[in-house]
């Protein structure tokens, strides 16, 4: 039922666990974090929706042990039963970190009070948090990268959002009328709006200065994109997994009447880009 992301973690051992989905591993979730122990473990109910962090990402954003509950196989159980189920994973287990709108068992008809009854040892229940006024959530998150509001997206997760994509062959026009790009196939992640965007580009474990298209190559051949220039260099790319981090948006997709025009504002894109990263 459940695969974690340090071999060397045993659930004998953990002493304090999170339990949410989790997706984002934003702010308020890392606030949640810093209330487990030393021998703490982070528990993933897994829908399978997420997209903020997908899969197993969201293991990159903390260093305690992760375990992955899929909803399909827990959402018959009662509250009792759940609660049961982690005592039996977990024999250590003395505290139980959540949020204030943590709900489960079947249909979801528990909440904290119900927790703190079901469970005997110490249950921590965090108040909502917010960040400028702005409560944070992962919905919230997903409709600030949906409107291109990539200023208060990255306030909330506490870092720049980022995508993994595989490097994909793309339609050669950068190289030969253009700027070369590297073109990405994005799967499982939320994509921001459609536009252009300062960026970093990480290649083979380098991070590079960089502009990103996502969206139709409307004044080409019309195909949906994602990809990105990297500045003032010409890489070899050896590692075919690529990571973008979005650092703000300059401007939503356009078509353009020329090729000549669309680059013209190709190169006006790039010279903000270099503008922004040297102030």
């Amino acid at each position: 039922m459940l695969s974690k992301n340090n071999s060397f973690a045993d659930k004998k051992d953990i002493t304090s666990i999170a339990i949410g989905g989790f997706d984002g591993m934003h702010t308020a979730h890392q606030t949640l974090f810093s209330n487990l122990s030393r021998k703490g473990a982070i528990i993933v109910i897994d829908s399978g929706y997420a997209n903020l962090t997908p899969l197993h990402n969201r293991e990159e954003y903390s260093s305690f042990p992760i375990f992955y509950y899929a909803l399909e196989n827990i959402k018959a159980l009662s509250g009792q039963e759940f609660v049961n189920l982690l005592v039996q994973e977990f024999p250590l287990l003395n505290k139980i970190v959540v949020g204030f709108d943590f709900h489960f068992g079947k249909n979801r008809s528990c909440g904290t009070k119900e927790l703190k009854h079901f469970f005997e040892g110490e249950v921590i229940v965090l108040n909502e948090i917010s960040v400028n006024n702005i409560a944070i959530h992962t919905r919230v998150i997903r409709e600030y990268l949906k409107n291109a509001d990539i200023k208060n997206a990255n306030i909330l997760l506490g870092r720049s959002y980022k995508i993994r994509g595989l490097h994909i062959k793309g339609q050669g026009l950068g190289k030969t009328d253009f700027f070369p790009t590297i073109n990405i196939e994005v799967k499982d992640y939320l994509l921001p709006k459609d536009g252009v965007y300062i960026s970093k580009t990480i290649v083979d474990e380098q991070v590079y200065d960089s502009v990103t298209f996502l969206g139709h190559r409307h004044s080409t051949d019309g195909e949906y994109a994602v990809e990105t220039h990297i500045l003032n260099k010409n890489i070899l790319i050896k590692n075919e997994n690529i990571e973008i981090k979005f650092c703000k948006y300059i401007r939503g997709n356009q078509k353009f009447d020329s090729f000549e025009a669309l680059k013209n504002q190709i190169q006006m894109d790039i010279k903000n880009t270099k503008e922004y990263f040297h102030n």
